[in-house]
């Protein structure tokens, strides 16, 4: 017995397989550049977003040498987790132009080994270290003169990167020894130097300064004109 078929479906069972052809060409098995450029769009997109978060975060501007030394970082990352190829070579290429400018002229230096987390501040410029294995969280705040993993005992701290929790403030002048772990929201004072793991929370500063001996009267410096009379 023969089957009737209508005409309309016999019309569109060619559209139904030309469809099935093209979506299976767009697949990004099938097209493996497109899958490639679906990737890279989302990468860049996902390094533009961190950066924009650390423009943020550093006042907005982007002449600031922290924000500057910070793109830097990220851009190099970005590259380092790229394909090997001629376009990563270059690229690498213009990093380290870069990250030497900044280490020379900025006085910053953030070796492309560390870890960096979102939305990091460096408040201010110059004599900023970092371990090459150091480990930064979020929202962390950074000035100037910080040492973050100072090394010490030869090949015992050489591959040991100090670890920073989220939310951590490190003073001017602070001093962190390498293999150390602070705290989430933990404050480090003004040229303090940490030797040892530091808890969550906790505030650490240096002992406050004391005055070792007060000027007597006699000590005072007399005026000029008055041992010029004298000596008269």
């Amino acid at each position: 017995m023969a089957v009737q078929t209508d005409g309309k479906d016999a019309d569109q069972a060619p559209q139904r397989g030309t469809m099935n052809v093209l979506a299976k060409l767009l697949h990004p098995t099938e097209m493996p550049m497109l899958g490639t450029f679906r990737r890279l769009r989302r990468s860049v997109q996902d390094l533009t977003g961190q950066i924009h978060e650390d423009w943020a975060t550093n006042s907005r501007d982007w002449t600031m040498p922290g924000f500057r030394a910070i793109a830097v970082h990220r851009f190099g990352t970005w590259v380092s987790n790229k394909r090997s190829g001629a376009v990563k070579t270059i690229l690498l290429g213009l990093y380290h132009f870069m990250y030497r400018y900044i280490r020379n002229h900025y006085g910053i230096e953030i070796p492309l080994t560390v870890t960096l987390g979102r939305r990091l501040w460096l408040v201010h410029q110059h004599g900023i270290v970092f371990h090459w294995k150091t480990i930064v969280g979020d929202d962390c705040q950074i000035r100037h003169n910080a040492t973050i993993g100072a090394g010490y005992g030869g090949e015992k701290t050489l591959h040991k990167g100090p670890r920073l929790g989220n939310r951590v403030e490190v003073g001017p002048g602070a001093v962190i020894f390498a293999a150390v772990t602070i705290g989430d929201g933990a404050f480090i004072g003004p040229n303090a130097v940490v030797m040892s793991h530091i808890p969550a929370g906790a505030r650490v500063f240096t002992e406050a300064p004391r005055v070792i001996r007060l000027p007597e009267p006699s000590d005072e410096p007399r005026p000029i004109m008055m041992g010029l009379t004298q000596s008269r």
